[in-house]
């Protein structure tokens, strides 16, 4: 079996959540027999030279590059730039061809709506193939100012993909998708309110348990010298407003004055231009340059980040918007607890007090207790904890997982072969 799976956007630069699932859900494929062929837009001169290694070739996937762009005339480099890291709906004619030409295909699996989306689904149908979707960042299940400034075009920019977008049925490409992968639950349900006639499916995110098993907390000391001898409160994640690090700076200070030897360590690469910069000068107007540490990119897999969450009292997830909340997985994996704010990902995940803590971010003493009992009452920690990494080997590793995804697949060939060929 041989699928072709379409990223709007891969710089492994940039890693965040979403590659670390796909990451996670091909290497699995791979175990249960499936060739990923994965196609990506190809990157520029800068930004092949920051990239670094390439995980998912490392995994044994093909990494396809195509020539894509952001159909839209009259904005800055900086806007463009922006707009590809974090959501801009790209248009590739480069993709047409390639996907057209592609030898052997079983099946299109998009991870990107929009015309990327549009495009797979376009030659799937020419082909006569399946196509299906995965929703990674929610399309219904988003806090409304998320969604509205997501939905808002590039402002001072002329948009001329929009003819393509028509043509290619960007805008149906839920609602005539052979399926519909989300890990969310609450997503699945209003997909399913909008598209009763599709086939909708909770696919959750998933860990390889076995990863965590090997104690790397040495490396990451040596990595990080600041760890020794401290409280580390570990947020995994790309640096951004929606993954909402600054909620934990501002808490910082009352952290540390109820507990002296905390250090926040922020994991992960900057992906958006103006947040970085305002995270820097906010720690050092509350002179917090002692107690927090950014690590910048980190690869997946890579035993500084496996041993941090091995060394870490906490993980803490503050996002605005999580739609699974992958780290949670993970931090339970490496053995340690997580505090995570009460997004629908979260909650579908956490039973507060059994597997971890939840809290709102408008009620910050709901976060103060949480890491209060993490820091203070080992033997709850312990009972946490054990329960948790229990959950994840049962129900999210990727052995399990991957042998779902690969018997829809399955089903959805034969679906089509039997459509192909009705006697």
């Amino acid at each position: 079996m041989r699928v072709a799976h379409l990223l709007r956007k891969y710089n492994p630069a940039e890693w965040g959540g979403t590659e670390t699932v796909i990451h996670q859900m091909f290497e699995g494929l791979r175990r249960e027999g499936v060739d990923s062929v994965v196609y990506c837009p190809a990157l520029s001169r800068t930004a092949r030279q920051s990239a670094g290694r390439d995980p998912l070739a490392e995994a044994g996937c093909i990494v396809q590059r195509f020539d894509a762009c952001v159909p839209i005339w009259g904005i800055s480099p900086e806007q463009r730039r922006q707009m590809i890291a974090v959501g801009g709906n790209l248009m590739s004619f480069d993709l047409i061809r390639t996907l057209w030409t592609a030898p052997r295909l079983t099946l299109i699996h998009s991870h990107a709506l929009g015309r990327v989306g549009g495009i797979g689904m376009t030659i799937a149908r020419r082909r006569r193939i399946p196509f299906v979707v995965t929703v990674h960042g929610g399309v219904y299940d988003l806090p409304e100012g998320l969604r509205q400034a997501l939905n808002t075009p590039a402002r001072h920019g002329v948009e001329w993909g929009k003819l393509f977008g028509m043509l290619l049925r960007a805008r149906h490409v839920l609602a005539e998708a052979d399926a519909i992968f989300t890990c969310n639950r609450r997503e699945a349900e209003l997909l399913q309110q909008r598209l009763p006639d599709r086939r909708v499916i909770v696919q959750p995110h998933a860990v390889r348990a076995a990863l965590y098993e090997p104690d790397h907390r040495a490396t990451a000391r040596a990595a990080f010298p600041q760890l020794r001898e401290r409280d580390v409160l570990l947020a995994v994640g790309r640096v951004d407003p929606v993954k909402n690090q600054g909620f934990l700076v501002e808490q910082m200070p009352e952290i540390v004055r109820r507990h002296p030897r905390a250090l926040l360590v922020l994991a992960g690469p900057c992906t958006d231009e103006a947040y970085g910069p305002m995270l820097d000068r906010r720690i050092a107007d509350l002179g917090l340059q002692e107690h927090v540490l950014l690590t910048g990119k980190i690869p997946p897999s890579d035993p500084r980040l496996i041993g941090l969450m091995q060394s870490a009292r906490v993980a803490l997830l503050p996002s605005v918007s999580e739609t699974f909340g992958l780290v949670i997985l993970e931090a339970w994996a490496a053995g340690t607890p997580a505090v995570s704010s009460r997004t629908s990902g979260a909650t579908a995940l956490i039973e507060p007090g059994r597997t971890g803590w939840l809290f709102d971010l408008h009620q910050p003493a709901g976060f103060h207790a949480a890491v209060d009992v993490v820091l203070t009452q080992p033997e709850v920690c312990r009972r946490v904890t054990a329960a948790a990494r229990e959950r994840v080997i049962a129900d999210y590793d990727t052995r399990v997982l991957a042998a779902r995804i690969r018997k829809t697949y399955q089903e959805l060939a034969e679906e089509h072969h039997a459509l192909r060929n009705p006697a």
